[in-house]
């Protein structure tokens, strides 16, 4: 399915094939494709570029596509890293974390620091900690591909 072109969001760079790659979702996704490309929301003289999920309803594209920022795109990658990270150690707290210091990391970007902390204000955190830890377990030969590749990646440009 070719993605739009004549919408705000200019793609460049697209995987058009994205349905069919979509973690456990892949060959019955909504998410259709990935772009990379020109932000909708720029504004003159001011170029900013962004990744797109493409959603399609079956009829149409949708509105629950998400565009974010590159940066944004990274932050979250970098989340869910950490988190990764954390959780092949949590199984030392009796709920999967110390509710009395809920905070997992400090991750350094930008002259401060991103707090990675398990969700206190959560009144279920208990049950959706263990329920997260779960899912992640089962994600991991999805996820572990996709971190090898990107691993790989990284080395490439000398990262």
């Amino acid at each position: 399915m070719k993605i739009p072109t004549n919408l705000k969001h200019k793609p460049v760079i697209v995987c058009e094939n994205y349905g069919n790659v979509d973690g456990k979702y892949a060959y019955h996704s909504d998410a259709k494709g990935l772009s990379l490309g020109l932000a909708q929301w720029n504004d003159r003289g001011r170029i900013d570029i962004s990744a797109k999920v493409w959603r399609h309803t079956g009829g149409k594209w949708s509105r629950q596509s998400e565009e974010l920022p590159l940066h944004r795109v990274l932050d979250l990658a970098i989340l869910i890293v950490r988190a990764q990270l954390y959780f092949q150690d949590a199984y030392r707290y009796e709920k999967l974390y110390d509710p009395a210091n809920p905070r997992i990391d400090r991750v350094g970007l930008q002259g401060d620091a991103m707090t990675v902390e398990v969700c206190t204000d959560n009144e279920m955190i208990d049950e959706d900690i263990r329920l997260f830890n779960q899912a992640l377990g089962e994600q991991g030969e999805t996820l572990g591909e996709r971190l090898r590749v990107l691993s790989r990646l990284l080395k490439e440009m000398g990262y």
